[in-house]
């Protein structure tokens, strides 16, 4: 029987790939190279440029060279680690001056540059404003590499962006991780331009409602520099750049947060410690000292929290004697941060809100207020001038009632005392 020769086979298989499925080489200074040509050409005229680049958005992929676009609409040209120009040897082909920073650093210049160019690109490619952000993180990075005028305008940069939406403080949170940038004072100067500028494009409120929800509000200082990371240099840096208002607003939650912990401690060294008054008289003072807080602020932080630990009785007729009793114990701490009358008018204000809004105590606040009288917690000037005119609205009628056989008392007593002398 005949059999056919078995005929040679190649080895190794031959595959056909696909034009649409070869993988274009990453090139970004071939992109670099087309788009600096096309923006020279534009002669610095921001509505050519901005024609320029929309246009080129369907040759060239954006997607791809986001970031490398961004660093040349910002520094002229692809930036190297450490944040200098990476030009190839050929200065005059890999640079443009036609950028952010080739820009002069008045506002109005900046801006128009954000604006014509930097928005108008990012409404026609919205998936640019990703790129735009990440770019700024890693820009950002590299401030100690920019000229004093190069910062002022990357600065402007941000606020402008920041004003109009297009990007959020995530590029200013990276300052934080950059510790040289820190200890160098640079993190902190580019804190205060942005917010200069962000501030004069919006305004305060609405520049604190972004810090605050981003979570950067509470950490303004950790941008100064240890060695002077304290409130008086915080402050006093934001003033000389006209942030008055939102350093109020910081100045606010500053003393808010560090009330929280203060009663914190109270109650701690309270209930674990069975601290007495006087030593807590010793760790308030402390507090006071370090974070200067004042008496009004304090004398109010310790009625909140000293009440704050009961669990009061629900009988009208029985919560009274149950607080003379709790409050009695704490008259020495009560007395020591009562020492001006602004202190102790706001101690009892606090009272007078607080047995409003706790309606079981509404027959207390003549007894608390005897009680303290009687131990040079609040004084006789206090009283009668709470009752005439400083008294809240809160309850009026009640608590004025309530107290005019004691108002009365003192008074009377007021008249015995001047005709005796």
């Amino acid at each position: 029987m005949n059999q056919k020769a078995e005929r040679p086979t190649l080895q190794g298989q031959r595959i056909k790939t696909r034009k649409r499925d070869e993988k274009e080489k990453f090139d970004p200074q071939g992109f670099r190279d087309s788009i600096i040509l096309g923006i020279k050409e534009t002669n610095g005229d921001l509505d050519q440029l901005s024609k320029f680049l929309d246009i080129s958005g369907s040759k060239l992929d954006y997607r791809r060279y986001g970031e490398s676009l961004c660093d040349i609409l910002i520094a002229g040209g692809l930036l190297a680690p450490g944040g200098s120009i990476l030009t190839d040897n050929e200065p005059e082909q890999t640079y443009t001056e036609y950028s952010v920073f080739g820009r002069p650093s008045d506002d109005e210049s900046v801006k128009q540059f954000v604006s014509l160019v930097f928005v108008r690109l990012i409404r026609r490619y919205k998936y640019l404003e990703k790129s735009l952000e990440e770019d700024l993180k890693k820009i950002v990075v590299f401030l100690r590499a920019f000229t004093a005028d190069d910062r002022l305008k990357l600065a402007k940069l941000f606020a402008y962006l920041l004003a109009s939406g297009h990007i959020s403080v995530a590029p200013l949170k990276k300052l934080l991780e950059q510790d040289l940038l820190i200890k160098e004072g640079f993190g902190f100067e580019f804190l205060l331009q942005v917010l200069q500028s962000w501030q004069n494009e919006k305004d305060a409120s609405t520049v604190w409602t972004a810090l605050r929800k981003s979570g950067l509000d509470s950490k303004l200082l950790d941008f100064l520099p240890k060695s002077k990371r304290n409130q008086d240099t915080f402050s006093k840096s934001m003033l000389e750049y006209g942030l008055q208002q939102l350093l109020a607003y910081q100045e606010a939650q500053r003393v808010e947060t560090l009330k929280k912990e203060l009663s914190q401690e109270i109650q701690n060294q309270i209930n674990e410690n069975g601290s007495t008054p006087k030593e807590l008289i010793g760790i308030v003072k402390d507090y006071m000292t370090e974070y200067s807080l004042t008496e009004t602020e304090v004398i109010v932080i310790l009625w909140n929290t000293l009440m704050s630990m009961v669990e009061w009785n629900k009988k009208e007729e029985l919560v009274a004697d149950q607080a003379m009793k709790h409050l009695r114990v704490y008259i020495p701490l009560f007395a020591e941060f009562t020492k001006t009358n602004k202190a102790e008018m706001s101690l009892m204000l606090r009272i007078q809100d607080y047995c409003y809004e706790n309606m079981n105590f509404l027959k207390a606040f003549q007894k608390i207020i005897f009680l303290f009288y009687k131990n040079d917690v609040i004084s006789e000037d206090v009283i009668l001038r709470w009752y005439k005119k400083d008294h809240l609205s809160k309850g009026k009628s009640i608590f004025l009632e309530q107290m005019k056989k004691f108002i009365d008392w003192l008074m009377n007593a007021e008249e015995e005392e001047s005709e005796e002398e």
